[in-house]
């Protein structure tokens, strides 16, 4: 890998946690789980729960996880209330050292419509973070309906 490529800790440690009390689950690890789980090929936050416990073992070699998996509400509501434009700007900061061959391109990846799927899923309507908050990235993930 390349010298300049930022872990996921370095790329989103400007994300501000939007929980007001001290959180059981540290929300930078909550990030680690549900890339890994979507990458992996979760498409929902029960999902990204039923992931992070199947892989409980793998998780705890690289983040202490302390009080284990965060449930799937726990996911859904950290996500929902996340600032969609600092999550951006932290997206494209960890993907532009990724994928530097890809600036200014655009990678149209679309799940849904590849099986058919029309059901709502982690990065839906619903959510406050979608696909389209990373349109100015020009790098698309695009899963929902």
């Amino acid at each position: 890998m390349h010298d300049d490529v930022l872990n996921i800790e370095e790329a989103f440690g400007d994300l501000k946690d939007p929980r007001s009390r001290t959180p059981a689950h540290d929300l930078t690890q909550m990030l680690v789980i549900a890339l890994c789980a979507i990458l992996s090929g979760a498409d929902s936050w029960i999902g990204i729960e039923l992931w992070g416990n199947a892989k409980l073992d793998w998780l705890r070699r690289h983040i202490p996880l302390e009080h284990g998996i965060p449930s799937h509400d726990t996911f859904g509501r950290v996500f929902a209330a996340l600032n969609p434009k600092q999550f951006e700007a932290c997206f494209i900061r960890w993907m532009s050292g990724l994928c530097p061959t890809l600036a200014g391109q655009v990678v149209a990846i679309d799940g849904k419509t590849v099986r058919g799927s029309r059901q709502p899923t982690t990065w839906s309507a619903d959510s406050q973070i979608s696909p389209k908050s990373l349109d100015k990235s020009r790098l698309y993930l695009l899963t929902g309906p």
